[in-house]
């Protein structure tokens, strides 16, 4: 699960990264600023994903060695 977790991650940072650079100024004009925040809220929780998908394999490794 963690790759999923690690895609999730630069997924939002590549979408934020373009938006950022590309399309900052159709975003104002447009008043969807709002998304950069989302791709960046987006980007930040997938850390919380990814400690839980780590946590998640390490109990699940742990349960497996007791056998």
């Amino acid at each position: 699960m963690v790759p999923f977790a690690v895609a999730g991650i630069v997924v939002w940072a590549v979408v934020g990264l373009v938006l950022l650079i590309f399309f900052r100024d159709w975003l104002a004009a447009h008043d969807h600023e709002n998304w950069l925040w989302i791709c960046l809220s987006g980007f930040l929780s997938g850390f919380v994903g990814l400690a839980v998908m780590l946590r998640h394999d390490a109990n699940r490794r742990r349960r497996r060695a007791g056998r």
